[in-house]
């Protein structure tokens, strides 16, 4: 994979450089936003590890920038702040991922793998999921509830899209995180429970009827 480090600790980067490298990866780096944000507008990147406190500009003003540029290169956020706050702030900027310092290399790599994985399977065309008067299209990856366009952030779509394409059935918190974001997040974190009230917020509050609801005790379902 072709992968960009963003990091500002020289250690820590020789470190991360130096394990993905050796498994075979193109490996680039920068120590700062600027450059980051110049290289990823250059070169296409499968992944990129964005630290978030770096100079010039952190990795949160990065991924917004990136989003509104309509750039969606995958992106892992390195962070020392592991409140559910701050995990959700940088997935509302549009991150893809992220992962506490410090952390297990080999966490690292499977979580850049499942990242370039999901890209590589969001890039493949797909079917329009209709459930009661939601249409929600894979391929655009826009959403309509009768009739009316609703903006949905990315990581809000794909929660959307994986509750859709499992329709019916009991999802539980855990089995939500592993696919939706990828890989086994803290289990204390309510991550889940946030968004899944950002999307109620926008699908079902506007409208007489709720599809998406609480199993108590089990999880969410998403249903006519």
């Amino acid at each position: 994979m072709k992968l960009l480090v963003v990091e500002d600790e020289p250690n820590l980067l020789s470190i991360i450089r130096k394990g993905l490298s050796e498994n075979n990866n193109e490996v680039s780096v920068a120590m700062d936003g600027r450059t980051a944000l110049e290289m990823i507008q250059e070169h296409n990147f499968d992944v990129v590890i964005l630290d978030i406190m770096i100079p010039e500009i952190n990795g949160i003003e990065i991924c917004r920038r990136l989003r509104a540029a309509k750039n969606f290169v995958p992106i892992l956020l390195l962070t020392a702040l592991g409140t559910t706050e701050n995990v959700v702030t940088g997935l509302n900027a549009g991150a893809d991922d992220y992962m506490a310092k410090p952390f297990k290399f080999t966490e690292l790599e499977a979580r850049i793998a499942a990242l370039a994985r999901r890209a590589t399977q969001d890039n493949k065309p797909n079917d329009i999921i209709t459930i009661d008067d939601l249409e929600i299209d894979g391929r655009s990856k826009s959403v309509k509830r009768n009739g009316d366009g609703i903006v949905l952030t990315a990581k809000e779509f794909k929660l959307l899209y994986y509750m859709a394409k499992n329709s019916g059935m009991i999802l539980s918190r855990e089995k939500i995180l592993d696919n939706v974001w990828d890989i086994n997040f803290d289990m204390n974190t309510n991550v889940v429970d946030v968004y899944i009230n950002y999307l109620r917020k926008k699908i079902d509050k506007p409208y007489e009827t709720n599809l998406i609801q609480t199993i108590k005790g089990l999880g969410y379902v998403l249903k006519s």
